[in-house]
């Protein structure tokens, strides 16, 4: 295998009709998602080999839940089985004035209960080329920070390459400052980062100089860079119009001067996952040797694309994506 994800798997649920609010809602669509593995099935569509570890009741929840990764291709031979209940979580998707809300139900949920070394990582990460963890799993509880500590310093130890999504989840987090304590023990152990201008002014009260929001991205990700001593950053920029139209750029940093992408205004059916599919987009590309330039302009269009899917995962396949980079953005039939 080349990459492992490490996190929670939820439970989503949406009205099925996409211009309700939740409070009127009759009926919810019923499926399976989260950071960590929206980003894992994302690399397996691409066809990377990909494994995603949690844990999961064993009731049929759990099993639906892991039927929904192994659709993907997802090896899921190191899901625990355990714990209460699957997390939930209801999304609400906004239009035109109206902004996207998420209500969570996740408290006690089976991997906020993980104690200390319930996973074998040395095991696990064995034969492996890339960790990839977020900001939000360690916001569960002590345990699961605990855990994505010690992930990133075995993964560290045995030269896998760590990637880390600051995902902050203001509902999560009691305290800005706990946020900030635990992603500092895991950023010692990151090789790339992924995150936006938002997440580092909240967590670290980090801003950006510039007269637009790609200008402050690019100062905001150099800063950082030196801040955090890291190797590589892959940043997304969002311009808001309204809940329907955004603006969407990425930004990327390493050894050189930091690259940006083409930016695309796109007409939003479901922005949830998007992050996630710049992420995978971004690995996929740097686990086939691409040049820099290539690599963002690949993540940033599945970024886009993914905007136009219904859903936290993102079907797209290389060609297509690929099609959006080259320019395709008529929206033409293809007959």
């Amino acid at each position: 295998m080349s990459f492992t994800t490490f996190g929670e798997i939820m439970l989503r649920l949406t009205p099925n009709d996409y211009a309700a609010k939740i409070n009127s809602a009759k009926n919810f669509g019923v499926h399976f998602a989260g950071s960590e593995s929206n980003v894992a099935s994302s690399l397996a569509y691409l066809g990377n080999k990909t494994q995603f570890v949690t844990k999961l009741p064993k009731n049929q929840l759990g099993d639906a839940a892991v039927n929904s990764l192994r659709f993907y291709g997802i090896n899921t031979n190191n899901i625990l089985r355990g714990g209460n209940r699957v997390g939930t979580y209801f999304i609400e998707i906004g239009s035109s004035i109206r902004p996207s809300s998420v209500i969570y139900d996740r408290e006690n949920s089976a991997i906020a209960s993980i104690k200390n070394n319930e996973f074998d990582w040395e095991k696990i990460l064995e034969g492996q080329k890339h960790l990839f963890i977020s900001g939000i799993t360690p916001a569960l509880s002590k345990h699961c920070a605990d855990e994505v500590i010690s992930l990133a310093k075995v993964a560290r130890k045995l030269n896998v390459k760590v990637s880390f999504d600051m995902n902050y989840r203001r509902t999560l987090w009691s305290d800005v400052s706990n946020a900030r304590k635990i992603f500092d023990a895991i950023l010692e152990n990151t090789d790339i980062l992924f995150g936006n201008m938002g997440v580092l002014n909240d967590v670290y009260g980090m801003t950006g100089e510039g007269s637009n929001s790609i200008d402050k991205t690019v100062d905001i990700i150099t800063k950082a860079k030196n801040e955090f001593c890291l190797n590589e950053l892959a940043f997304t920029v969002r311009d808001h119009y309204s809940a329907n139209e955004n603006g969407l750029s990425g930004i990327y940093i390493g050894a050189n001067d930091p690259i940006v992408s083409d930016t695309y205004k796109v007409q939003i059916l479901d922005r949830f996952g998007t992050g996630d599919a710049f992420a995978a987009g971004c690995l996929h590309g740097l686990n086939k040797k691409w040049d820099k330039e290539k690599v963002i302009g690949f993540a940033t269009a599945a970024f886009a694309l993914k905007h136009t899917i219904k859903g936290d995962q993102h079907t797209s396949n290389e060609e297509e994506i690929n099609s959006i980079r080259n320019g395709n953005i008529t929206g033409h039939v293809l007959r």
